[in-house]
């Protein structure tokens, strides 16, 4: 059984005509009710020790209280309210249960349903990202259970600028990402490995280059767990996104992240990033494709 955190009911009371998808997330959950092997839960949130690993304490208690100034809360893109500290603290707590889940179960992958939170940074947030899930989480996993080298593969269409920044001087992760030269963020931290496509890039050449950066990746020794932000956003019909692949592109993406670690023994936690193509359907097909792969891959269920 393939274990699922979900934070759909920690739900961000947002205006009118906001672009955040909050609907994704419910209708995410739904899709994902007929598949046998999939377990939903519900993960505990993040606690001040677990964020105080990557996030400056002070920041943490200025956003948890809603005592951040309006320029820092504007950077974000969120109104400050009581759901969206308690839906962060839950999108960073799902992807460590999501990242301790497959290193001690079976079998060897589990899910956030949100999360992909990477443009947020040690002092501040950034593009509808407060705190960074995948940093947290690999920073806990390391601390807390003595893990050795951690690798995140980011795959959403935005550069992961927060988790390299964070993650810079840590030399037991490694960080790398596939993303559109021309999206946000448009100053880029560097990751160990960037790969910058132009716009309208499509599924060959995009999947060369995830190719070319799971053969480097293949040289490592070890990779103890894997963290996979599998982004719907390189979609063609993103609204942000500036990539133009297709969903067979985005499965035949999906399959070749998931099958290097399947293929290795590598625990993989996936953590869904973003995706806001319109119509908002098109972003929730290709989230529940990564499912059908990892189910197909994991579970044989097809």
């Amino acid at each position: 059984m393939t274990k699922a955190c979900i934070t759909d009911q920690f739900e961000l009371p947002l205006p009118a005509g906001h672009r955040f998808p909050m609907a994704k997330y419910r209708m995410l959950k739904e899709s994902l009710q007929s598949f046998a092997t999939i377990s939903l839960e519900n993960p505990p949130a993040a606690s001040d020790e677990q964020l105080w690993l990557c996030h400056d304490p002070v920041y943490v208690e200025q956003l948890c209280t809603g005592r951040l100034d309006e320029k820092a809360m504007k950077r974000i893109g969120f109104p400050w309210s009581p759901a969206m500290v308690e839906r962060s603290r839950r999108s960073v707590g799902a992807t460590i249960a999501a990242c301790e889940t497959a290193y001690f179960g079976e079998p060897k992958v589990a899910f956030n349903l949100a999360g992909g939170t990477h443009h947020a940074h040690r002092e501040f947030g950034s593009g509808y990202c407060c705190f960074n899930d995948a940093a947290v989480a690999c920073c806990w996993m390391q601390n807390r259970w003595g893990l050795g080298q951690v690798t995140i593969i980011d795959l959403d269409v935005h550069q992961g600028d927060g988790t390299a920044a964070i993650l810079a001087n840590r030399p037991s992760t490694f960080t790398c990402s596939i993303h559109g030269a021309s999206n946000f963020p448009f100053r880029k931290t560097r990751s160990d490995i960037d790969i910058a496509l132009a716009d309208g890039t499509a599924d060959d050449e995009y999947l060369k280059a995830l190719h070319g950066l799971l053969q480097t990746l293949s040289s490592f020794p070890k990779h103890d767990l894997l963290i996979y932000l599998a982004g719907a956003d390189p979609l063609e019909n993103d609204r942000l996104g500036r990539l133009s692949l297709s969903l067979n592109g985005l499965r035949a993406r999906d399959e070749a992240v998931l099958g290097f670690a399947k293929a290795r023994g590598i625990p993989i936690a996936v953590a869904m990033a973003g995706g806001y193509a319109d119509p908002i359907e098109l972003s929730v097909e290709a989230h529940r494709q990564t499912f059908e792969s990892a189910a197909s891959l994991f579970c044989n269920e097809t």
